[in-house]
């Protein structure tokens, strides 16, 4: 039994010979005629000057639906070659990087976490905003030298990231492994992280901690996204203010901190009850002891070796019947709502 019917057949042969017009050109001349003579398709690309045929632009557009017309022109650009992959101007290395964005820029100097060897600045009226302005006296009042550059250095420097018209060439940064912070805070909550990887959730779960109020933010070194400057971006640039610990042996961690007391509260999906733990609305949740709240990776969630260390889970719950696939929500945005509701609750008590 054949897949396509007649109709299918004839709109797929269209398609081939408005997108690949030589190709099919030849198979119906060996298929009507078994010999070997030119042809001309219908519908076939203007020709350039070097003798390649530009799709873009169609002999007979008024045989073509609007729509195949528009495709032509989102599918290919005005010139017919592919555009080049940028390349960075300021290659990046383990004693600096390019930190890009108004945000991150400003607060990578204001902070001296890092070491600043350039601020680049792109030319032109944008360098007149009071934000770009603002970072620029801040490099001024540092020492710290500016070049004007054009927004397509900008661009290679970033690799094409959204820069806002500013880069700063800094030294990296990294987790933190001394532990010698301590918190006024009665009832403390620390963010422990196991294994995110996404440098944008990554960003988000840093700024969500920040405003919350999260006391200290730890993750594991292996497994996990670094420190980079695409999580600074996506922080708002609050990687440049709030101090992260990288632990090699998170469970090492968990385990002292439980035996001192403090309360382990892991996160499932609301469906999860395999572990045999007692599975809590966020709502319902009251911390009222020092508090570690565990968050697990993109895929895999909580590994089990962290899981054992868990007291009690704690979820979200939907607020309707959810279709197969789409049971949970994106690591960056539940930790918002779950590190929410956990403060709230302390305000509660």
């Amino acid at each position: 039994m054949s897949l396509f019917n007649s109709a299918s057949k004839h709109r797929l042969l269209f398609i081939r010979m408005w997108r690949f017009p030589k190709a099919v050109d030849c198979h119906e001349h060996n298929r009507v005629n078994n010999t070997r003579r030119s042809s001309k398709s219908k519908v076939s690309g203007v020709r350039q000057p070097d003798g390649k045929a530009s799709p873009n632009k169609l002999e007979n557009p008024g045989r073509v639906s609007s729509e195949l017309q528009k495709l032509a022109h989102e599918d290919f650009s005005s010139e017919w070659e592919r555009p080049a992959i940028l390349k960075p101007s300021v290659e990046s290395s383990d004693q600096h990087e390019i930190v890009f964005g108004v945000a991150p820029c400003l607060l990578a100097l204001t902070q001296a976490r890092r070491k600043p060897f350039k601020l680049f600045v792109k030319d032109g009226e944008a360098a007149h905003r009071s934000s770009l302005l603002k970072v620029c006296e801040e490099a001024n009042q540092r020492q710290v030298p500016i070049q004007r550059v054009s927004k397509k250095d900008l661009d290679r420097m970033c690799l094409g990231r959204i820069h806002q018209g500013v880069c700063l060439r800094a030294t990296p940064l990294s987790y933190l492994t001394e532990d010698s912070a301590s918190s006024s805070n009665s009832t403390p909550l620390w963010l422990v992280l196991d294994g995110i990887q996404d440098p944008m959730n990554l960003g988000a779960i840093l700024r969500s901690a920040y405003f919350l109020g999260v006391d200290r933010v730890a993750s594991s070194v292996h497994r996990s996204c670094p420190l980079t400057p695409v999580v600074s971006k996506a922080s708002a640039g609050i990687m440049e203010v709030m101090n992260v610990y990288g632990y090699e042996d998170l469970a090492d961690m968990v385990r002292v901190k439980a035996a001192h007391g403090w309360q382990v509260v892991g996160t499932v999906a609301a469906e999860v009850r395999e572990s045999g733990l007692p599975v809590t609305p966020c709502s319902d949740f009251r911390m009222t002891t020092p508090t570690l709240l565990l968050i697990g990776g993109e895929g895999d969630g909580l590994s089990r070796k962290l899981l054992n260390f868990c007291q009690t889970l704690v979820t979200i719950p939907a607020g309707r019947q959810l279709l197969p696939g789409v049971e949970s929500l994106n690591v960056s945005v539940a930790t918002g709502i779950l590190l929410h509701s956990l403060l709230a609750s302390t305000r509660l008590t």
